[in-house]
């Protein structure tokens, strides 16, 4: 591919997407699918993956998925050299993530391996395994690694921890691939539609449930609010709680620019802040 891509370029391209089975990752994957790029997609959830397969082709886009535990980094890889076997990678979204409001002294250390093991291992190890797949192809490729604004607090707890951690991970990679055609950006998102809210302390949910008129909530036995309810909540609460669609224009925009251009950060909120 030539140096001066246009968003009509997207078509084509390889592109995987990690936590793609809801929120953000749902949303870029689709996005970019129906720009015509061929979308491989994982996650914990396969009805949701087979849905997005659905509207991917249904847009004139093709996709493909796969439903395993982002943790577990030799299936991972395996995952990223099948997306990357027949034209080559050349977009990486390592989105998959998750984390929860709680302090540090009243979090649970077991939660805190898993953050950890998700929110920046397995991403760095995807990133690895995307960059020698982009260079065993000769691919001009984009390394797009999801963030946090808790990234720019120093007291966002262990989640805004793993957030540290991955905009440690994009600078040293960024630095690495310095004289490769590659391309590392990290998107920090505010508050938007993904399971965020559903795993805040109980007392938290109730409270923003409560500023906007929900008073009769239904929690299941981990204490997260349903789905239905939680996708209710978010839409009632904008516009302090960001459409996910818009992360995934903004993931366009940087595949879509010059691969000379390193676009290291871009902070994205919705145009209200929740009182968190």
């Amino acid at each position: 591919m030539g140096r001066n891509m246009t968003s009509n370029e997207v078509r084509g391209r390889t592109a995987v997407v990690t936590g793609a089975s809801s929120g953000i990752g749902q949303a870029v994957a689709e996005h970019l699918g129906a720009l015509g790029a061929k979308v491989w997609m994982c996650g914990r959830t396969e009805e949701p993956l087979q849905e997005s397969c659905v509207a991917i082709e249904g847009s004139g886009g093709s996709a493909d998925y796969s439903v395993f535990d982002i943790s577990d980094i030799s299936v991972l890889r395996s995952f990223i050299q099948d997306a990357s076997a027949a034209d080559g990678l050349h977009v990486m979204v390592n989105n998959a993530g998750f984390g929860d409001a709680d302090g540090i002294l009243t979090g649970d250390p077991e939660s805190w391996r898993s953050m950890l093991d998700v929110n920046v291992v397995a991403l760095a190890a995807g990133a690895q395994a995307a960059v020698a797949a982009m260079r065993t192809a000769g691919s001009e490729g984009h390394i797009i690694n999801i963030s946090s604004i808790a990234a720019l607090r120093r007291d966002s707890g262990m989640y805004g921890a793993t957030k540290h951690a991955v905009n440690a991970v994009n600078a040293t990679l960024r630095e690495e691939l310095e004289d490769d055609l590659i391309r590392v950006t990290s998107i920090m998102p505010g508050v938007f539609a993904t399971n965020f809210i559903r795993n805040m302390d109980r007392a938290m949910v109730e409270a923003f449930a409560g500023s906007v008129g929900i008073t009769d909530l239904s929690f299941d036995d981990q204490g997260r609010l349903s789905r239905e309810q939680n996708a209710d909540l978010q839409r009632r609460l904008a516009p302090m709680v960001g459409d996910v669609n818009a992360i995934a224009r903004a993931v366009e925009y940087v595949i879509t620019q010059p691969i000379d251009l390193n676009i290291e950060e871009i902070v994205i909120r919705p145009r209200k802040s929740l009182p968190l």
